[in-house]
């Protein structure tokens, strides 16, 4: 049975069913009206919700790494990754799909481009190397730490 209250929780909190059974987890129902990040905030904190935006050990994502060949490529990782979530539920959506091809070409330049400027990404990356250079530093994501609050 479903709790119909209709208040507002706020973008940090959800609504949990009520009546619900003993001894289960439960993830609480997002609401539908919460606040939302910028689109390029939102791929650099990883979410669009600033209510699911938990940083991993305190860490936060500053952005440093936005305007670089590294930080477009997570970008467009991030857009590909959550259009494919999207189109698991809208299977139907032609438009979306589209956009998904579209992001995936630029995906697989924009790798390219990174693994013959940078090195190697994924292990396959290897197989064009013309020797082991996977341990090669700095790696690109050792920038400075930035600690939230």
């Amino acid at each position: 049975m479903e709790n119909n209250n209709k208040h507002d929780c706020g973008g940090k909190n959800g609504a949990l069913p009520s009546c619900a059974p003993l001894a289960l987890a439960y993830v609480p129902m997002q609401q539908s009206s919460l606040p939302q990040y910028e689109p390029a905030k939102g791929i650099m904190r990883g979410t669009l919700f600033p209510g699911l935006d938990l940083p991993l050990f305190n860490i936060v994502n500053t952005g440093e790494l936005a305007n670089t060949p590294l930080g477009e490529l997570m970008a467009l990782d991030f857009a590909s990754h959550e259009l494919r979530l999207y189109l698991d539920t809208h299977a139907d959506d032609t438009e979306a799909f589209s956009m998904l091809q579209e992001l995936l070409k630029l995906a697989k330049e924009a790798h390219r481009r990174y693994t013959k400027l940078c090195g190697p990404v994924k292990p396959c990356d290897l197989l064009e190397a013309q020797s082991f250079t996977w341990l090669k530093n700095p790696w690109p994501w050792d920038y400075p730490e930035k600690q939230e609050g």
